[in-house]
């Protein structure tokens, strides 16, 4: 492969990654705003977390409004480590694709887990 040609598709995917990460965006602000509301809401009405909890047990709805938000949160928080990482070091190529997958993988690993408790 040319340098043109590994540039250009290094070019492309920079491109896809900005895309992604502002459809991300897209998904998780009315989704923090559904949350923040509905936490204010029970917040005012005096409910423990606990209680909060036992109230969304079984709720598929909640479990799939969450399950969104994890993903979202875990496309747009590693593509935007990602660039982080390579704009304060000198780590790039596989690396820093790596360190923000492993991030990825991290967030959705502990986001399903705290959905699993609201189902």
């Amino acid at each position: 492969m040319s340098d043109q040609a590994a540039s250009s598709s290094g070019g492309r995917r920079e491109v896809w990654l900005f895309v992604l990460q502002r459809l991300s965006a897209m998904v998780l602000a009315p989704l923090v705003i559904v949350h923040l509301v509905t936490m204010v809401y029970a917040i005012q009405d005096g409910l423990t977390a606990a209680e909060i909890l036992a109230r969304t047990k079984g709720s598929y709805l909640w479990g799939t409004i969450y399950s969104a938000f994890v993903i979202a949160a875990a496309v747009h928080a590693s593509i935007g480590l990602r660039t982080i990482i390579g704009e304060m070091t000198s780590l790039r190529g596989i690396g820093r694709d790596v360190l923000a997958a492993l991030f990825a993988a991290a967030i959705l690993i502990l986001g399903f887990r705290a959905v699993g408790a609201v189902i």
